[in-house]
């Protein structure tokens, strides 16, 4: 069954990326000139990526928002990663954006074509060069009061622990002297685990944001204790989710 499962969620995505690229390619183009922040390219990526998670009836979604997230404010978001999934899932947030994402999806079809009409932001792990850069450019978003949404342990993690933060996310917060937003994700992992492409037994996804922390209760100007600090936060909060669940 879960093979059967797999191939329609497969079918779907296919599906839903050659019917709505070209729609998605054509308002870029008519929007370049003045969508300078690409908020209407990314708002069109956040529908697709809805309609997606909601379409498919072989998962069950939970989302906890939080009142005291102010849509219009500007944060340093993150979250954990298990899968893939969480990107589709955080998404359906409906906040707006940008994404720090390793360069190789930008060698992926569509994914990397996306991330480009997006203009979200790319890292090179193994560059230091690279890592400057995305600091920079990311600074720059922050100050021009647009949010950033990043994975802090920079790769995925099996949905049974959090890896280590690294200091990057902490870093841009402390310095631009904006907010931090946790988000806290579960289940995908054991829907579509790292490098797996068959997707498992129905689940439950479950995603909470949590109250956003703000610099005058950071506590500390180390981003490698911050980090620390904000994991241990989502590893609580991970636990918690999971103990309603039983």
């Amino acid at each position: 069954m879960k093979y059967v499962r797999s191939i329609l969620a497969w079918i779907t995505a296919l599906a839903i990326l050659v019917i709505f690229f070209p729609v998605t390619f054509v308002i870029w183009m008519l929007t370049f000139p003045f969508d300078r922040k690409r908020k209407i390219t990314h708002r069109l990526l956040v529908w697709q990526s809805c309609l997606f998670m909601f379409l498919l009836p072989i998962w069950k979604i939970r989302i906890t928002r939080n009142k005291k997230v102010n849509r219009k404010g500007t944060y340093v978001m993150i979250s954990n990663h298990q899968s893939i999934l969480d990107i589709l899932l955080i998404n359906c947030l409906g906040y707006s954006f940008k994404w720090v994402s390793k360069i190789e999806n930008t060698k992926v079809p569509f994914l990397g074509w996306y991330l480009s009409m997006a203009d979200y932001i790319t890292v090179d792990r193994q560059n230091d060069e690279s890592k400057a850069m995305m600091l920079a450019r990311s600074y720059n978003c922050l100050k021009k009061d647009t949010s950033l949404m990043i994975f802090p342990e920079g790769t995925r993690y099996n949905d049974n622990e959090t890896g280590p933060f690294k200091r990057g996310a902490f870093q841009l917060a402390i310095e631009a002297g904006v907010p931090i937003l946790p988000v806290v994700v579960d289940g995908t992992g054991g829907v579509l685990p790292k490098k797996g492409f068959i997707l498992n037994d129905v689940a439950r996804l479950q995603m909470k944001v949590l109250d956003p922390v703000y610099p005058s209760s950071f506590g500390t100007n180390n981003p490698e204790e911050l980090a620390e600090f904000f994991r241990k936060i989502i590893n609580t909060e991970l636990v918690a989710l999971r103990n309603k669940q039983v």
